[in-house]
């Protein structure tokens, strides 16, 4: 197959011209167009490598599309999956929340069915996309060690982050930020939130510290890249680069942001917060990591059609120096890099036929077709 007459976002420039495919991987790339039998005129748009997620939450919703409505596990994962392939996203890292900062969540409960629905699709090759696991542990809960020792075992994460979300620190440093982020989300009265505080403050208390050491100890063991999260201070990065973490997913501030990239670890943040402008929660700004040059991936988080718009409406400020071929490698090899996944992530001879084709309106792109190791899957 030879698509044609295409803008084909490279590593480092963006060239007019075709890509041919054959088996799967990409076998040549040429300047200029051509006129054979079997080809694809891409009109002029852009040909971009699939994009790699590193953390998405987007599977959750799906199992548990209202309070108390447990959706059954294939369909859910299928119409995730199908959800990512339409974004343009062709390898996932699913990220399954271990722990949760209430007692009795749905988060729990679904945790070993969307374990068991991923395991089950990928084996019946039922996706569209690649995915892989991604465990998020919330250190600060009882259960977490216990359900990451077990779930680790049986379904084999391919990357671990760390979190604790407890009050005054991290991404809610800001009591009030907390108070009304977690207020709103459970619709607790006064009195219940000043409870609610008291628990998650002890809590991480008596297990933050113990079960992200034991956690990372075992991920050092068995080779699996790891991340912190939401770090806010030097203290916070050094500790992470102690534990020979790979990525910092959504440092809070300028100065752990500037620390991480210094240290060699990949500052992933939302692209969600470059679409919007600014963080939900008040923390810094993904756009002004940009500017600064600090900004190294992009995740969809909750909202995966975010992705490739972020990338485009970074290329598009002035106030960075990320032109599009840049702009799309932190949603394509820059994350694949990072966690090891070399055979994807750029339109290079010889990798997989992972490719986008979309147009572009001012900064907003819209995708025609979507190929997976040179099937069109969207």
């Amino acid at each position: 197959m030879i698509l044609t007459n295409a803008h084909i976002v490279l590593e480092n420039e963006v060239i007019h011209g075709s890509v041919t495919i054959r088996d799967g991987q990409i076998e040549s790339i040429d300047q200029g167009t051509v006129t054979l039998p079997g080809m694809l005129d891409c009109d002029g748009g852009y040909l971009l490598p699939g994009m790699v997620e590193l953390h998405t939450d987007n599977m959750e919703k799906h199992f548990t599309p209202r309070p108390g409505v447990a959706w059954p596990g294939l369909s859910a994962f299928k119409v995730h999956d199908a959800q990512m392939i339409s974004a343009g996203i062709t390898t996932v890292f699913d990220a399954i929340s271990v722990g949760d900062v209430v007692e009795g969540s749905e988060r729990l409960s679904n945790l070993t069915r969307m374990a068991d629905a991923l395991n089950e699709s990928r084996t019946r090759e039922l996706t569209r996309s690649d995915h892989l696991l991604h465990l998020r542990c919330e250190v600060s809960h009882e259960d977490t060690l216990n359900n990451f020792k077990q779930l680790s075992e049986q379904y084999q994460p391919q990357l671990v982050s760390v979190m604790d979300h407890s009050p005054g620190q991290r991404q809610f440093a800001s009591i009030e930020k907390y108070r009304q982020y977690y207020q709103g989300k459970y619709k607790l009265s006064d009195s219940e939130m000043a409870a609610f505080i008291t628990r998650q403050t002890d809590a991480s208390r008596l297990y933050s510290d113990n079960y992200r050491r034991e956690i990372c100890a075992i991920c050092h063991q068995r080779g699996i890249p790891l991340a912190s999260h939401d770090d806010a201070s030097r203290e916070h990065v050094a500790e992470s680069v102690g534990f020979n973490m790979v990525i910092a997913e959504f440092p809070t501030t300028y100065e752990a942001a500037r620390e991480a990239h210094g240290h060699g670890m990949a500052v992933l943040m939302g692209a969600p917060n470059v679409v919007r402008g600014g963080s939900h929660s008040g923390n810094i700004a993904a756009h002004t990591l940009a500017s600064e040059g600090l900004l190294d991936i992009l995740s969809s988080d909750y909202y995966p059609a975010s992705l490739l718009d972020a990338a485009f409406k970074l290329a598009s400020d002035d106030n960075n120096q990320y032109d599009l071929a840049k702009a799309v490698a932190l949603v394509s090899s820059k994350p694949a890099q990072s966690v090891g996944l070399n055979d994807r992530g750029r339109i290079a001879e010889g990798l997989n036929a992972d490719l986008i084709w979309c147009e572009a309106t001012h900064d907003h792109p819209h995708i025609r077709h979507v190929w997976k190791r040179g099937q069109r899957v969207f």
